[in-house]
């Protein structure tokens, strides 16, 4: 639910209206490859709930995902296949945007882009520094405690939304339902 608070506490009401419109709210069973590495993303998915694994062929897991969690997001901003492989590990309802409906958006409505690249900003700053500490951590260069402080330490402006983002995930997950706003 973390990843949540970076995406709901940046994006406005009507952001999060327009991806319900602009996208398609679908369940995917445990097992469901939604990326496969080498192959070309068409789609930026957003996870409501569920678990899923980022693989690096020809079977490494490397990393995990979860509610709040943005996938096919490098795929849209530069158009490279992807080098990992992403599989649902339980049930998961996802938030699914054609990455062509959302460039147009993006290029239209300079406010959404603004907000929007901010969220994709905070999202991969916060991945690549999760890695680092990882990183860090393997070579020996910090202690478990102090590296459990720095992956769960979250951006004061983020944590001063936090009641926001919860307020904003529970109309998502409506209007998804079709309860509304």
């Amino acid at each position: 639910m973390r990843k949540a608070l970076f995406i709901l506490s940046d994006l406005a009401d009507k952001d999060l209206l327009w991806l319900v419109e602009a996208g398609s709210y679908r369940s995917h069973p445990a097992g469901t490859r939604l990326i496969e590495a080498g192959i070309a993303v068409e789609s930026l998915y957003i996870v409501i709930d569920g678990e899923l694994d980022v693989i690096l062929p020809p079977d490494e897991k490397i990393g995990g995902l979860g509610p709040g969690d943005l996938i096919g997001e490098m795929s849209l901003v530069e158009k490279r296949a992807p080098l990992t492989s992403v599989v649902t590990v339980s049930h998961c309802r996802l938030l699914t945007v054609p990455h062509d409906v959302l460039q147009r958006r993006l290029r239209q409505e300079t406010d959404f882009a603004a907000r929007f690249y901010r969220v994709l900003s905070l999202l991969l700053t916060d991945r690549l520094r999760s890695l680092t500490i990882r990183n860090r951590a393997d070579k020996g260069m910090m202690d478990a405690q102090a590296d459990f402080e720095w992956e769960n330490e979250l951006d004061e402006a983020v944590l001063d939304q936090v009641h926001v983002a919860g307020d904003r995930m529970r109309r998502l997950i409506g209007l998804l339902e079709g309860v509304g706003m």
